[in-house]
C-alpha cells in the first residue's frame, strides 16, 4: 500500500474557502468528484504534462484542466504570443480586433463544416447558441440530445433553479442508439429543430464509446430526412481527435458544430461554427454578444496552437502515445483479474469499475483512485483523463505500473 500524501495546506485553504466561496470551489473541482481526503484541492503550477499542488506534491496530470490542456503547460511559443498581444497591441476593446478574420479563416480551412463561425468564451456558450440558431432557422422547438453540453438550463443535469418549462422540449436519448433517435424523430416530426450529439461518447462515471459504424451517417440522414440541424458537439473531440474534429476523423459534416477546451491549450475560447446559412440567424434574428467574447488573447493562443498542432504533427504524436499506452493498460487490466473496464483510447484514458448488486464496485473504484494518486497519477474517478502532447514516454510508463500496483492492491477486496 501507497502512503498518504500530505495534504495539509490544501484542507486548511480549503476550510478557508468555504467561508468565502459556494462550496469552496467551483463545481467539477469539489472534493466529493475526487476522493475525499486523499486528492488535493488547490494547484501552485503547472509544466508540461506535470502539475504541483499547493502542499509540494508533484503528479503526472492525465485531467488536464478537464480538456484544454493538450500541448502541456506553460507552453512558452503561445504565451509568448500572448504577452506580445497584450503588451503591443492590447486584447480588450469596444470594437473587434483584425485577428478575429485571421481565426476564422483558419477554421474554415480544417474544419468540414466550417463556413462562418461565431468566437465565444466557453462550451456552454457555443452549445447553446447553437440550440438557439437551430431553432430559429427552423422555426421549430423541440430538441434531442445526447451527451454533456454544458451548465445553462436547457441541458444542465442538476435542475435545481431551473423551471421545467424551460427544459421541457429537450429530449434525451442514449449514445450509439440510433432506433431510439429515429423514434424521436417520427414522434417529433413536424417541431423538431435540433439533433446535437457528442460525436464521441463520454458519459459521466461511465465507459467512454466510440461510434458504432454507420451511426453517425445514421444521425446524418435521420436530421435531412426529418429537416432538423444536425449538431455536434466537439468540445472534447475538437483539436484532439484530429484538428478538424472528429467529424473530420470519422467523414460525417454535421451542419453545426461546437468547439472549445484544447482549442487554446488553456485561454479561454470557443466557437461555434457551421452552415452560413444557419449561422447568418445571428446576423439579424437571434442575439449573441457578451462584453468579452471578441478579446484578442484567447485568439492569439488559439492561432498558435493551431500551429503548433500542424507545425509538429502533435496530434498523431498523441494519438500514438495513446495507442501504446492503452495496450499495456488493457494487459494489465486484464491480467489484474479485476473486474474494470480500460475504455477512451487514444485521446481519453479511462478506468472503470462496472456495476454489482453488492455495490462493490464503489468500494473498488474509491481505493483504486486511492491508490493512484498517492502514487502521483492524477485521474478522476468520475471523469475520463486525456493524452497531452508533453507526456513523456517515462510518464506513461509509470502510470502503468501505477496502475498495476493499484489494482494489485484491491485483491484483499475481491
Amino acid at each position: 500500500m501507497a502512503e498518504k500524501l500530505k495534504l495539509d495546506k490544501s484542507m486548511a485553504m480549503f476550510a478557508e474557502a468555504q467561508k468565502l466561496v459556494p462550496g469552496g470551489v467551483a463545481g467539477i473541482r469539489r472534493p466529493y468528484n475526487f476522493v475525499i481526503g486523499e486528492y488535493p484541492i488547490f494547484f501552485e503550477n503547472g509544466k508540461g504534462g506535470r502539475i504541483v499542488d499547493v502542499d509540494g506534491n508533484e503528479y503526472i496530470d492525465y485531467l488536464c484542466a478537464y480538456g484544454p490542456i493538450s500541448i502541456g503547460y506553460r507552453e512558452e511559443e503561445i504565451d509568448d504570443a500572448v504577452i506580445e498581444q497584450i503588451k503591443n497591441k492590447g486584447f480588450c476593446f469596444s470594437l473587434t480586433q483584425s485577428i478575429q478574420n485571421v481565426l476564422v479563416n483558419k477554421l474554415k480551412e480544417i474544419i468540414p463544416c466550417c463556413e462562418m463561425a461565431a468566437i465565444v468564451k466557453t462550451g456552454s456558450d457555443a452549445t447553446t447558441i447553437a440550440i438557439r440558431a437551430a431553432r430559429a432557422f427552423t422555426g421549430k422547438l423541440k430538441v434531442a440530445r445526447c451527451g454533456y453540453h454544458g451548465w445553462h438550463d436547457w441541458c444542465v443535469e442538476v435542475k435545481g433553479g431551473i423551471p421545467e418549462k424551460l427544459y421541457e422540449d429537450v429530449i434525451e436519448f442514449h449514445y450509439n442508439d440510433l432506433d431510439q433517435v429515429e423514434d424521436i424523430c417520427k414522434k417529433h416530426a413536424d417541431d423538431l429543430a435540433a439533433i446535437i450529439v457528442t460525436p464521441v461518447g463520454h458519459p459521466l462515471a461511465a465507459e467512454v464509446e466510440m461510434p458504432k459504424p454507420g451511426y453517425l451517417e445514421g444521425l446524418r440522414k435521420l436530421a435531412d430526412q426529418y429537416g432538423c440541424v444536425l449538431i455536434f458537439d466537439e468540445i472534447r473531440t475538437g483539436f484532439r481527435c484530429h484538428i478538424g474534429g472528429a467529424q473530420a476523423l470519422f467523414g460525417v459534416t454535421p451542419d453545426l458544430a461546437t468547439f472549445g477546451k484544447a482549442m487554446a491549450n488553456g485561454y479561454a475560447i470557443a466557437a461555434l461554427v457551421g452552415r452560413a446559412d444557419i449561422m447568418n440567424v445571428m446576423a439579424d434574428n437571434v442575439f449573441l454578444s457578451s462584453t468579452f467574447f471578441p478579446n484578442s488573447d484567447a485568439q492569439i493562443a488559439a492561432l498558435k496552437t493551431i500551429e503548433l498542432l500542424e507545425r509538429d504533427k502533435m496530434l498523431d504524436v498523441i494519438a500514438a502515445k495513446g495507442n501504446k499506452f492503452a495496450q499495456d493498460v488493457e494487459k494489465v487490466v486484464d491480467d489484474s483479474g479485476i473486474n474494470c473496464r480500460f475504455s477512451g483510447a487514444p485521446w481519453m484514458p479511462y478506468i472503470t469499475f462496472p456495476r454489482d448488486d453488492e455495490g462493490l464496485y464503489k468500494k473498488l473504484r474509491t481505493e483504486f483512485y486511492t491508490q493512484l494518486i498517492r502514487r502521483k497519477v492524477f485521474l478522476q474517478p468520475y471523469h475520463h483523463g486525456y493524452i497531452c502532447y508533453r507526456h513523456t514516454d517515462e510518464d506513461l510508463a509509470y502510470t502503468v505500473q501505477a496502475i498495476k500496483e493499484s489494482l494489485d492492491a484491491l485483491k484483499s477486496l475481491t
